[in-house]
């Protein structure tokens, strides 16, 4: 049976690199004065992370559409795999709007592969049921292929709503999914990662509260140079680990010499949050 172990640190942590941006890194390149890439410059970008950060990290997400075979033959036996199962609406420049299940994921043979993502974009809306139902979905398909799931719900406030506490709203959506059992829950760093130490553990703790098995970090949204010490307060009250792709790489999107700012800059930073986890987190098996 396959368990977290295949995407876990031998510490039972959680150190993973996220690389399955599509629509929103080809805006990053727009943003850093490239333009709007082709199809083979994200690639090779995924390419190059894969290379440089991939044998470092514990797991290694990636989507179908931008290099997966090749990055599945790059990235080494011990880095679990994981591969989005999200089908995206989301238009250019713009952010995910919402999400399903990929179809072609769904159906595609998955050699090598330990796990499968999918986004949930939450709003307590009219379509608030449907995306229970859709993680529900997403957890069945997973154990029907005999990988794990990773659930990583990103909350927004609805069309009209009023007050809006985007911490509330996180803990809110972590108590509705997390209690559907996913694998493995990805969570929105609390406060956004602007919190003192104190801030940070006490918002962790909250969420922690709201967790029914193990979780981790996302890094959208909060300051690269916010991240580990946002990462270190998560895990201090519960936490076991990261997945984490823009506080790694998004300063090299757009650079001449990707490889060599990767190895400078990004694996230093995976480095270091390592240490952090293996020092801190909550091995996966005492969630």
């Amino acid at each position: 049976m396959t368990t977290l172990d295949a995407i876990a640190r031998t510490t039972g942590t959680f150190a993973m690199v996220a690389m399955d941006q599509r629509e929103s890194l080809r805006h990053m390149f727009d943003a850093a004065g490239r333009g709007r890439p082709d199809d083979d410059v994200l690639i090779g970008f995924k390419t190059d992370v894969a290379t440089e950060l991939g044998p470092s990290a514990s797991g290694f997400l990636i989507d179908r559409h931008y290099g997966f075979d090749s990055i599945r033959e790059i990235v080494p036996t011990t880095t679990g795999l994981i591969l989005a199962a999200d089908a995206l609406t989301q238009d250019a420049g713009g952010p995910v709007e919402e999400t399903t299940i990929d179809d072609v994921v769904a159906r595609h043979p998955l050699d090598g592969v330990s796990a499968v993502k999918l986004l949930i974009i939450w709003r307590r809306d009219e379509h608030r049921e449907e995306r229970v139902a859709l993680a529900e979905r997403f957890i069945a398909l997973a154990r029907d292929r005999g990988v794990l799931s990773v659930l990583e719900p990103v909350v927004r406030a609805a069309p009209g709503e009023g007050e809006w506490d985007m911490d509330a709203a996180i803990r809110e959506a972590a108590r509705e999914l997390a209690s559907l059992h996913p694998d493995l829950y990805k969570a929105q760093v609390p406060l956004a990662g602007t919190g003192d130490e104190r801030a940070q553990r006490e918002a962790s703790a909250a969420l922690n509260d709201c967790m029914t098995g193990p979780w981790v970090v996302l890094s959208q949204g909060v300051a690269q140079s916010r991240f580990e010490d946002a990462v270190r307060a998560a895990c201090m009250e519960g936490a076991s680990g990261f997945l984490a792709g823009r506080a790694l790489w998004s300063d090299l999107v757009g650079t001449e010499n990707v490889r060599a700012g990767l190895r400078e800059r990004a694996l230093p930073r995976l480095e270091s949050l390592i240490r952090t986890v293996d020092a801190v987190a909550r091995p996966w098996r005492d969630a």
